[in-house]
């Protein structure tokens, strides 16, 4: 034993006390292998034993706590439906499906299925398995057979409807139709397809060539004997439509009255100066545009071929007013080279928009270059000029004299054709001829309205009329065809309520035009239709251009 400590122990036998300790030693006995032994040195931590891991029992009360939370929370909830009446709960279930045990499936069910619309390359099988590993759309639990029947629209009850019934058939269309009617309708009164509705899509030859047989098939009515598949004879089918002019009422008389070729716009005129333009819907006709001529009383005013003109005449003067419509200027004409006349009153613009005929003095017939305004030539007839127009094609000029001669000339070489005398006619008045070169009409001053074929007035020196048409007893001033030359329209100014239309080919007139006494048809001066949706317009004396629909047209 070490001095110092046998001498601490003899101190300590002296006092009494016992040896104090180090904080933190221990007994040699503890640290080593045995009270006698030698001491050990602890075990390196990497020889150490890891924490013992919790016991099976541990496991088994959290399993139990967490099966007992969710007993407690079936509890409550079953103690909820309990307290739901039996409609709430039937319909929950319909809605949402049995899912008392397996609130996961419930969400998984609303969550519902995704739709991807490109699926990655890249992701592995195991995320695009679960990517569509959802459950599919369920089926509906009920259809109802009704929702698959097509549903009939009743025409006849609404007044709206019954104006787009083209027949008596039509009394119920299907919903389908009736969204193309209106889709019509609204063509028709646009004056066609708007530039915000085109769609864009282009149009192949072959879609080309079938318009093209389509626009003629539109343009014949077939032969004389046969009876028309698409207008009948006997009533025609129509309704008034508020005064083209009623935006712009005037007192004198309407001179001209004509539908633009291109668009839903009416031009009229009178002896009041001024040519005034309106958009046609048949319930306002909203005013366009109003042009004002100082001391130029109109005698006639027609649109170009092509519509961006108007041209203009006065009863007493030799100047020709044009009305470029696009850059909205007013060009007097004074003087034409080579034209002698003091007075240029009765004009007539050809079909394809290159010549203007003037009827002048003395049976002259001037020519002009509908661009240039310039003088081509011109032809003399017998006697006076009583009205003129070109045929369709605009090779031919057939001119009615004041003798009751017709006349026939070609346009570019300006050479009579043929020369027949009207029959039964003293002296002519009127002349028209049918936009499909079928028919030559000319109206005399005893009321009748002699209806020729074109072939025959070309060919035969003395032709017959295919029909008279003697329901007038005064002098025919004004004859036109519609677009489709199945109606010609004839009127006398002589005379109230004298206008009369013609259906062809059957050449009978329609029974109920005028069916009432209407004190707004008197003395009609002019007359037009529209080349797409079935308008009729004639101006009176009394400054009112009046406005017809004819139905069986509403789908030109």
């Amino acid at each position: 034993m070490p001095p110092e400590r046998r001498r601490r122990m003899k101190l300590d036998r002296r006092t009494g006390a016992k040896p104090k300790r180090k904080p933190g030693m221990r007994p040699d006995w503890k640290a080593g292998a045995g009270p006698g032994g030698p001491p050990q040195k602890p075990a390196p931590s990497s020889q150490r034993k890891p924490p013992a891991r919790p016991s099976a029992a541990a496991a088994a009360i959290a399993v139990a706590a967490a099966e007992e939370e969710r007993r407690l929370r079936q509890r409550n909830r079953l103690r909820l439906e309990e307290d739901k009446p039996a409609v709430e709960r039937c319909l929950e279930e319909l809605v949402f499906g049995d899912v008392e045990n397996d609130e996961d499936a419930l969400l998984r069910r609303l969550r519902g299925p995704r739709v991807q619309e490109h699926e990655d390359s890249g992701d592995s099988e195991v995320e695009n398995e679960a990517k569509g590993n959802f459950p599919p759309q369920k089926k509906p639990v009920w259809v109802d057979e009704e929702d698959e029947d097509e549903e009939m629209v009743d025409m006849m009850n609404n007044r709206f409807r019954k104006d787009m019934m083209k027949n008596a058939s039509e009394s119920k269309l299907s919903k389908d139709n009736l969204k193309k009617r209106l889709k019509e309708e609204f063509q028709h009164a646009m004056g066609g397809v708007p530039a915000w509705a085109e769609t864009t899509k282009r149009k192949t030859s072959s879609d080309d060539e079938s318009e093209e047989d389509e626009d003629d098939l539109l343009q014949r009515t077939g032969n004389f004997i046969s009876t028309s598949t698409s207008l009948p004879r006997g009533i025609l089918k129509m309704k008034n439509c508020q005064h083209a002019n009623a935006e712009r009422p005037t007192v004198a008389r309407i001179s001209s009255v004509q539908f633009h070729p291109g668009a839903q716009i009416v031009m009229v005129a009178g002896l009041d100066n001024a040519v005034s333009l309106f958009q046609v819907d048949g319930k306002t006709n909203p005013k366009i545009q109003s042009i004002y001529l100082e001391r130029f009383p109109i005698f006639k005013a027609c649109f170009s071929a092509n519509g961006e003109e108007v041209l203009a005449t006065s009863t007493h003067s030799k100047v020709l007013y044009v009305y470029d419509m696009l850059a909205g200027k007013l060009i007097p004409v004074h003087q034409v080279r080579g034209l002698k006349e003091k007075i240029v009153r009765s004009f007539e613009v050809s079909p394809d928009g290159s010549f203007l005929l003037i009827n002048g003095i003395a049976g002259y017939l001037h020519l002009l270059a509908m661009k240039t305004k310039e003088l081509i030539g011109s032809m003399k007839i017998n006697g006076r000029v009583a009205a003129s127009t070109f045929s369709s094609d605009t090779k031919k000029v057939y001119a009615s004299s004041g003798d009751g001669e017709v006349y026939v000339w070609d346009v570019n070489s300006r050479k009579c054709l043929n020369r027949f005398v009207d029959e039964g006619s003293l002296y002519g008045l009127s002349i028209a001829t049918s936009r499909n070169g079928q028919y030559v009409a000319c109206g005399s001053n005893c009321g009748v309205v002699n209806i020729y074929n074109q072939d025959s007035c070309l060919q035969e020196t003395n032709p017959k009329p295919i029909k008279a048409i003697m329901n007038l007893v005064t002098g025919v001033t004004s004859l036109t065809f519609n677009p489709t030359t199945e109606i010609l329209a004839i009127a006398s100014e002589k005379m109230k309520e004298a206008v009369r239309l013609v259906h062809l080919p059957s050449c009978t007139v329609f029974s109920n035009f005028p069916v009432i006494k209407n004190k707004n048809i008197s003395h009609v001066h002019t007359m037009d239709f529209s080349p797409r949706s079935g308008y009729f317009a004639l101006g009176n004396e009394k400054g009112k251009a009046l406005m017809y629909r004819l139905h069986h047209y509403s789908d030109f």
